[in-house]
This record gives C-alpha cells, sequence and structure tokens, in this order.
C-alpha cells in the first residue's frame, strides 16, 4: 500500500500543490493499493476529476480523538468534523472507492495530553458510522508507550475487525518500534510507516516523522515475518529521496547495514 499524496489545500500545504501532477505521472502495479488524503468534498472533487485510470484506489479521511486538536486544526468539534466527512464517504463509496479513516492523537495529543481510550473508540464509532471502512490508530506526536497503543488499539477493536485496523507510530520519543511490537501482540499486521523516516506534522509542533520502514522491515524479518519487502532495495530507496530532499536518511538499521557495506 502506498499513499501518494494529499489533495489538500496548497494555501496551507503548499508541498500538496502537486498531487494531480503526482497521481498522473506514478506507474502503478497490480496488487498495489494507492490511496490520497482527501480533507473535504472539494479535495475528493479533486481527486477524481482526472481519468479514471488515475483515480486512488482508497481515500483517507481523518478525525482527532482530541477535541482540543480537532478545534485547533480544523476549527469544530469532533463529532461536527466526522458529520462534514459523510457525504464525502458516501460519494467514494458510490464510485466505488474504498474508504479509510485516519484516527489522530490517539494517546496523546500537544493540547490536551493524555487521552483516554474512550475518547478513542467514540472515535472510531463515528467513523464506523459514517461508512469507513478500516482506520488506522495513530500517534501523531508519537508520545506513545506500549501499554497506551494497547488500550487504544482495544477500544477501536470494539468497532473494527483486527484487519480493518492499522498502527501508525511516530518515532518523537523512539517508542514506534515497541509500539508496532505491542499491536503486533494484539493481531495488528497493517502498519504505517516511512521511507528513511521521513515527515512530521505541520500542527504538532516537534513531532518527527512516521517509524522509518527500514527499521520496521528489520525488525519484522529478525522475528521470522515475511513482509515481501527486498530490505536492501528498500534501504537503496530511503537513500535515494534523502539525497533529493538534502537530508540524511533518519533510519538506524539503514545506517548500520550501509556501514557494514562499505566495509
Amino acid at each position: 500500500e502506498i499513499e501518494v499524496t494529499s489533495f489538500v489545500s496548497p494555501k496551507w500545504v503548499p508541498q500538496m500543490g502537486d498531487n494531480a501532477e503526482v497521481m498522473h505521472g506514478i506507474a502503478r502495479k497490480s496488487g498495489v493499493r494507492y490511496s490520497v488524503l482527501t480533507p473535504n468534498m472539494k479535495g475528493f472533487e479533486a481527486a477524481v476529476a482526472a481519468p479514471r485510470e488515475e483515480w486512488p484506489d482508497e481515500i483517507v479521511v481523518f478525525g482527532a480523538a482530541s477535541e482540543a486538536f480537532s478545534q485547533k486544526n480544523i476549527n469544530c468539534s469532533i463529532a461536527e468534523s466526522i458529520e462534514r466527512f459523510a457525504p464525502v464517504v458516501a460519494a467514494a463509496r458510490e464510485k466505488g472507492i474504498a474508504v479509510r479513516g485516519a484516527m489522530s492523537c490517539t494517546v496523546g495529543c500537544p493540547y490536551e495530553g493524555e487521552i483516554a481510550p474512550e475518547k478513542v473508540g467514540y472515535l472510531a464509532g463515528l467513523m464506523r458510522g459514517i461508512g469507513v471502512q478500516r482506520v488506522d490508530v495513530a500517534d501523531t506526536i508519537g508520545v506513545g508507550t506500549p501499554r497506551k497503543v494497547q488500550a487504544a488499539m482495544e477500544a477501536t477493536l470494539q468497532h473494527f475487525g483486527v484487519d480493518a485496523i492499522s498502527g501508525h507510530f511516530h518515532d518523537t520519543y523512539g517508542q514506534a518500534l515497541v509500539n508496532t511490537l505491542a499491536a503486533l501482540e494484539l493481531g495488528v499486521w497493517n502498519y504505517q510507516s516511512s521511507s528513511a523516516g521521513l515527515g512530521g506534522c505541520p500542527y504538532a509542533k516537534g513531532a518527527t516523522g512516521n517509524v522509518a520502514t527500514e527499521d520496521v522491515v528489520y525488525m519484522l524479518h529478525g522475528m521470522g515475518i515475511d513482509t515481501g519487502i527486498d530490505l536492501d532495495k528498500l534501504i537503496d530507496a530511503g537513500v535515494y529521496i534523502s539525497q533529493a530532499l538534502g537530508r540524511e536518511p533518519n533510519s538506524r538499521a539503514s545506517k548500520a547495514i550501509r556501514t557494514k557495506r562499505a566495509g
């Protein structure tokens, strides 16, 4: 699965201004699900304005488990934010496009502090109610620890089956890998990660990128879990994009393996 781009306003996130161009330019492979973030109906309409073969396989809508984050980020309550997405979800389902819900701040919020699992369950229930088919449990600012992550996952499992849940852990406090393992213990097998640990969150000051894909793959392979990913090629891809962005890959596995390669 690849989350390709976001159909957000270039006024707010100028880096995403080339979204249609990127969707047009990618060489698609069978067996890969290509998704895009659509924050509103305008974004969804832009995502399907292209010819059918350039449509995403899945759109992503989002909501925060924190009222404070929701108010500061999109200026409305959690319930209102999900209500706004109902027509977007309906339009996508009508066109045969799958819908995933990204649940942010599921263990901690930069404004509200710790988030109770009940709030995560509440958000998951709202998303299920508007027709979202699967959800991400995201630790947006990377403050989560294993037991807290498991509590958030268990609250989500009240509304979605284990195959419809994915983990999304930022590594701000160095907890992303152990949180991945904690969710794995509950049977969650789908995880979002970022090549070379790129990224962050424009609305969460100090948050680092999502967990490095290289580190997750190294851990899973070491546990005897087959991911179908060639780690060496993955490392090379991370180096490529990091060089293009003028930065070092933020992956420990990548650094260690490249050092070993250099002899």
